[in-house]
């Protein structure tokens, strides 16, 4: 299933944008405030952030700045009473990837969902078939010719990120700082490490290759 984190601090609205999305098939949570945004992404994963441009303590603007420095791909929808030229700009600058004006049309809002999801590559059932290598996200498993292929929650989420791309070059900066964390201290060196792991793992897989990237990093290409 698809997690939505919808980052609203009107309540009435963000129920109703909740509620709606949760009743098209999405398991969406609400919150209020950036820092409730930021603890819900530090301990879960979400596939998609629909953020209001104006909150308690933060702009929009400079949330999504941080959730860019965190998470370089995931979607982020912004939703606004604001519909002038500048504020868009500024938004698709900083790495947003669609704007609505309020007052949204729920329905508008459920295509655009599924449109960004589409374009990030994301199945509903959060799972990835690359050849005989099946990964289930909510399982957290991987499995070639149905034998389960033991791999570290690091591990799997590196190769679920790579397979959700295929053919997009992710740098080890973004690597470590999705995987490790932007405060962590350990060398660039560990994502060569965990790629060597995982290549030997998956050495039977026949749908795809993680090619190296000289100067800049990994990606996967499909056979």
């Amino acid at each position: 299933m698809i997690h939505i984190l919808v980052v609203e601090d009107d309540p009435k609205l963000n129920q109703i944008v909740c509620t709606y999305l949760n009743d098209s098939g999405f398991h969406t949570r609400g919150v209020l405030s950036a820092k409730e945004a930021y603890d819900e992404m530090y301990n879960n994963i979400y596939d998609l952030i629909i953020s209001d441009i104006m909150m308690p303590e933060i702009d929009g603007f400079e949330f999504a700045r941080t959730v860019r420095k965190v998470n370089r791909t995931i979607p982020i929808l912004f939703m606004s009473a604001r519909d002038d030229l500048p504020a868009k700009q500024k938004g698709f600058q900083l790495g947003i990837d669609d704007y609505m004006v309020k007052p949204i049309e729920l329905d508008e809002l459920l295509l655009r969902v599924r449109a960004l999801l589409r374009r990030a590559n994301i199945e509903t059932e959060r799972k990835i078939t690359a050849g005989n290598l099946v990964l289930d996200a909510d399982a957290m498993s991987a499995e070639i010719d149905g034998e389960e292929i033991g791999l570290t929650t690091r591990e799997f989420n590196i190769i679920y990120k790579l397979l959700s791309y295929p053919k997009k070059t992710f740098s080890r900066a973004q690597l470590m700082d999705e995987f490790w964390g932007v405060e962590s201290d350990t060398s660039l060196r560990a994502v060569d490490v965990y790629v060597t792991k995982l290549r030997d793992k998956l050495s039977a897989c026949d749908g795809f290759q993680i090619v190296t990237v000289r100067g800049l990093g990994y990606k996967a290409v499909l056979r």
